[in-house]
């Protein structure tokens, strides 16, 4: 096990309001949206984006709001297999923030290593990518 992962079959660190504790069904949908966002479609990202997200990414794409997410090629190009470690999440009501490090891998390219976070709002029970940034390990 890496520093920061959880144990074998237990949750990632998770910090929560005490009245209003995340459900494990809350917990596996951000985890499954998060990871959708590397590995499907641009449409598929963007049904999950709020219109006026804001997303921070390496040079040359910078920050992006808006449509500029989705006309930017190297945020459109999806990955071809990712894994996220040192998962971490933190819930205030509906708003949620989830930090991983990520190695992603596109055919024919070089792995690429990152620490990332995300946050989400939970708009009439569906959670939405408010903002996203990546730092990338080098």
């Amino acid at each position: 096990m890496k520093r920061g992962e959880p144990a074998a079959g237990s949750p990632a660190n998770v910090t929560t309001r005490p009245d209003a504790p995340i459900s494990s069904h809350d917990h596996a949908k951000l985890w499954e949206r998060e990871e959708m966002f590397w590995t499907k479609g641009a449409s598929s990202a963007r049904q999950m984006t709020s219109k006026d997200a804001v997303f921070v990414f390496p040079y040359p794409a910078g920050i992006l709001q808006g449509d500029a997410l989705w006309r930017e090629k190297e945020v459109a190009q999806r990955w071809r297999s990712i894994v996220m470690s040192e998962r971490h999440v933190c819930i205030r009501g509906d708003i949620a923030v989830l930090a991983y490090r990520v190695s992603a891998e596109r055919d024919g390219g070089p792995v690429y290593e990152a620490l990332c976070n995300s946050t989400y709002l939970k708009d009439d029970g569906q959670w939405l990518r408010l903002a996203h940034q990546q730092a990338p390990i080098v």
